[in-house]
């Protein structure tokens, strides 16, 4: 019976402040939206570094006839081959390299071919104006200041380039994003909380009456409050699932489907399903907590049992 009581009034909490209740639980989805945004974002950056890490190169380049002319680090001449061999040497010898792999100038000007063969400098250019170079893969990429440490302003050495530095400007604007992301997810999370507080305050002065007469016949506070405190959380996880299923259907129309962004940019790991999915429970569980929790402190300011 006094289940059946507490979710009657739930009904009526509802019906009686509904546009205040869509209120809430259009800012709880957006907001909790935004937080499983902000968690699977963070999640990609961390899958993109650990695969794109490990592909990345460390290069050394080699002086060529041109870098003699005008590259100071080049001043001493062309690379010589007796040079070549004594950096592969001491390379193989380091036991933070995993492979080494030399590129000539024939490669180097076949590879640009194959990659900017369209534009009109290539049509100008010729394989002596290429560097030779070696491509180190390292086994821990973050090793990448022993390489330069050992082979910057060696003879024969024009640069030592590190991929990974391109790539780090990459994720610091992706985890920028991601902080802005969280601070709106914050701004709202912080209007939803408001709403909840106004919402129930509006319930519980709306109903003051049926309070008060419970009061006398010796109802409980917890059985007072309960009502109020159960709108609360049925709004919030009402838009805690709706937060989810926008989620879902970012992950498939997004990546899967729609604008297929697995399909058109191959070189990127996408996070896959079952990091969507371990993230809902969380989501769904904020929903339900946050909201009955900011009742349960507001009955305490406007409900006096």
């Amino acid at each position: 019976m006094r289940a059946q009581f507490v979710l009657s009034e739930i009904g009526v909490g509802l019906r009686r402040n509904l546009t205040m209740t869509f209120a809430v639980v259009v800012s709880v989805a957006l907001s909790l939206a935004l937080f499983g945004g902000s968690l699977l974002m963070s999640d990609q950056v961390n899958t993109m570094k650990g695969y794109w890490y490990d592909k990345v190169n460390v290069t050394i380049y080699l002086c060529n006839k041109s870098d003699a002319e005008y590259d100071p680090n080049c001043e001493k001449g062309a690379v010589t081959e007796e040079q070549k061999q004594k950096i592969k040497a001491d390379l193989e010898d380091m036991s933070v390299v995993d492979t080494v792999a030399y590129e000539s100038q024939d490669e180097a000007y076949k590879h640009y071919k194959e990659q900017f063969g369209e534009t009109p400098l290539a049509g100008s250019l010729t394989p002596d104006q290429l560097q030779e170079s070696f491509r180190i893969k390292l086994k821990n990429p973050e090793k990448y200041e022993v390489i330069a440490t050992a082979f910057n302003g060696r003879d024969g050495v024009q640069s030592v380039q590190d991929q990974r530095e391109t790539l780090d400007n990459l994720f610091k604007l992706l985890e920028g994003m991601n902080w802005a992301a969280r601070a709106v997810m914050a701004l709202m999370l912080v209007v939803a909380l408001m709403l909840i507080v106004n919402t129930v305050r509006v319930s519980a002065f709306s109903r003051r009456r049926e309070t008060g007469i419970m009061r006398l016949v010796g109802a409980s506070g917890f059985y007072i409050q309960a009502p109020f405190i159960m709108e609360a959380a049925v709004a919030g996880l009402i838009g805690g699932t709706l937060a989810c299923g926008f989620l879902l259907i970012a992950r498939y129309f997004l990546i899967d489907h729609g604008l297929a962004l697995a399909d058109q940019l191959k070189l990127i790991d996408f996070i896959g399903w079952d990091a969507v999915v371990a993230k809902l429970p969380l989501i769904l569980a904020t929903s339900l907590v946050m909201p009955a929790l900011a009742a349960f402190f507001a009955l305490r300011k406007y409900l006096k049992v």
